[in-house]
């Protein structure tokens, strides 16, 4: 069940992925959440805030699937690695809208909040990455050490640039599958992809 605020935050997040924060109303907002516009105010203060907000909000889901992983004893270093990838990868396929507004304000952003926020982020996965590639080299499981920043920037990089030139590719290719059904195995493709590139710089050999 969507509450109210979680409502307002959704609205807002497709209106700045296509406006920007700028050219986004607080009546638009409040429009498109078909609320009155003293609501965001109520829940939010203003419009900079309930920006901040939706960022926090969406950068505390990405984090609780990282520390979940983590902490799993069932599957090995390897297989936390595709798991990684794959939930990452469902993150930017079905949260496009807030990956767009992300990727924007890592080029423009002034906010120091969500500058705090994104490095927070990145530093988070990093520290995640570094966890599971020590493990994993203890064990053997893994048999290469490659500098870590390198690593997330392999995975985040491919992910986003993929995800961006999604319309493209499907022209390129000529493809007439319906979005959904292209989507599900453009996504497919590219975790395999980067699962691949993931083996060869960790070392890992699947029937070692």
């Amino acid at each position: 069940m969507v509450s109210k605020e979680e409502n307002i935050l959704f609205a807002a997040e497709k209106l700045f992925a296509e406006k920007g924060f700028e050219g986004t109303s607080t009546r638009e907002i409040s429009k498109a959440a078909n609320v009155n516009i003293s609501m965001i105010s109520y829940y939010f203060g203003s419009k900079e805030k309930l920006y901040e907000k939706l960022v926090e909000y969406r950068m505390n889901e990405g984090q609780f699937f990282a520390k979940d992983i983590l902490e799993r004893t069932d599957i090995n270093e390897w297989q936390k690695i595709e798991r990684i990838v794959d939930q990452f990868s469902g993150r930017v396929r079905h949260h496009k809208c807030f990956y767009r507004i992300m990727q924007r304000e890592q080029l423009h952003t002034e906010n120091p909040q969500i500058v705090e926020f994104l490095k927070q982020t990145k530093m988070g996965f990093i520290s995640m990455y570094s966890q599971v590639l020590e493990s994993g080299l203890k064990k053997g499981i893994f048999t290469k050490n490659p500098p870590i920043y390198l690593l997330h920037a392999t995975v985040s990089g491919t992910l986003f640039y993929a995800s961006n030139a999604k319309e493209m590719y499907k022209e390129f290719l000529n493809d007439p599958a319906e979005d959904e059904v292209f989507d599900e195995k453009y996504y497919t493709e590219l975790n395999l992809h980067i699962k691949y590139l993931l083996k060869d710089l960790l070392g890992y050999e699947e029937n070692k």
